[in-house]
């Protein structure tokens, strides 16, 4: 690279800072209305990556603002039930919710495909899907109608596959098991025969306890160690096929959001986006040592057989073709998923090293 070039890049770094800068200065001058929401939540405040951004959230615009944006957030329950959020902020009962939007796929069936789908993108390739392609664009056409703006405010990486009393070798274990298992992950499930539940994160290790399920999934490993799953059953299953990433959003109730000025509406937006980076860092810092701690308590983390993954994999299209054939907007985010991984795959494939290079046992 020329000296030239290697300055004129200097120069615009130099002008970007000195930007960023003003702009943090000025926050008090920007954020001139005051903003108080009471925002309830999914899943406790203190899993990992998941709800802690939140965290990160409130305390940034609450620092950026001068303490003119304030956002309170509740624990499950206390203001209204996880499952309700969506309603509750479409019709204005309260301005915003945080939530895992996969629970509302009874209502709206393209939802998982955001909050985390079977065989799907890794975080990296969700973000350049979502905020560069037509993710976010269709995520808000779908929440219009809900009178909901949606902000993607978390993402994580995969899950476990769940906790199962024995381990799973081939697609036919999974037949006639009671289980607890989330969005289309647990469509996939009931064709191959199990009775899947769906119940809050803060229900699951009771229903292990007095074994009204068989099996459950929940998160990744730090938080189901949070939750005292691995207390109960010993045979954890891995990768997390079911959801290759987990997402959260912030929805505020769009009658609000149009009414905030605009500078407001950016620092909210901003700060979304500085929550999923955060909450990113943190939950892949968390994950190894969960694990480690999971194989000195006797905890056995299986890798399901490449057979079995790739059964589940042909099982998993299948449905997503079935609720595609009956829902236009599923079928539209679905096929702007599916056409992004093919073009994605040349990078995906080539660019990064193989898995097995990354040992260092």
């Amino acid at each position: 690279m020329s000296i030239s070039k290697k300055l004129s890049r200097l120069a615009c770094a130099i002008g970007a800072t000195t930007v960023l800068s003003a702009s943090l200065i000025s926050a008090d001058a920007m954020a001139v209305e005051k903003i108080r929401w009471q925002v309830p939540l999914a899943f406790p405040s203190h899993l990992v990556g998941l709800t802690t951004p939140i965290k990160h959230l409130s305390e940034s615009l609450k620092a950026i603002s001068g303490g003119d944006i304030q956002l309170r957030y509740y624990e499950p329950g206390e203001l209204v039930p996880p499952f309700e959020i969506m309603d509750a902020v479409s019709n204005g009962k309260y301005p915003a919710g945080y939530t895992w939007i996969g629970y509302d796929q009874g209502t709206i069936a393209s939802l998982p495909l955001y909050s985390g789908a079977p065989f799907n993108m890794e975080p990296p390739a969700y973000l350049a899907w979502y905020y560069e392609g037509d993710g976010k664009k269709l995520l808000e056409e779908i929440y219009a109608e809900r009178n909901i703006h949606p902000m993607l405010c978390s993402i994580i990486g995969p899950e476990g596959a769940g906790w199962f009393a024995k381990p799973v070798e081939k697609l036919e274990d999974f037949d006639g098991l009671r289980i607890r298992f989330a969005g289309i992950g647990g469509k996939v499930l009931e064709k191959l025969g199990a009775s899947v539940t769906m119940i809050p994160g803060g229900e699951i290790y009771q229903a292990l306890e007095r074994k009204t399920i068989d099996a459950t999934e929940f998160s990744q490993p730090a938080i189901d160690k949070m939750l005292g799953l691995d207390q109960i059953i010993k045979n954890y299953i891995m990768p997390g096929w079911h959801q290759t990433l987990t997402t959260s959003h912030l929805l505020v109730n769009k009658g609000v959001w149009d009414k905030l000025e605009p500078q407001s509406r950016a620092l909210i937006e901003m700060g979304c986006e500085s929550a999923t980076l955060k909450g990113f860092a943190e939950s892949e810092w968390a994950q190894p040592t969960a694990l480690r701690e999971y194989e000195k308590q006797g905890v056995k983390a299986q890798v399901l057989p490449e057979e079995v993954l790739r059964e589940l994999e042909r099982v998993t299209n299948e449905v997503l073709d079935e609720i595609a054939a009956k829902d236009e907007m599923f079928n539209r985010v679905l096929t702007s998923q599916r056409d992004f991984m093919k073009h994605h795959s040349i990078w995906h494939g080539k660019g990064y090293l193989p898995r097995d290079y990354y040992q260092y046992e």
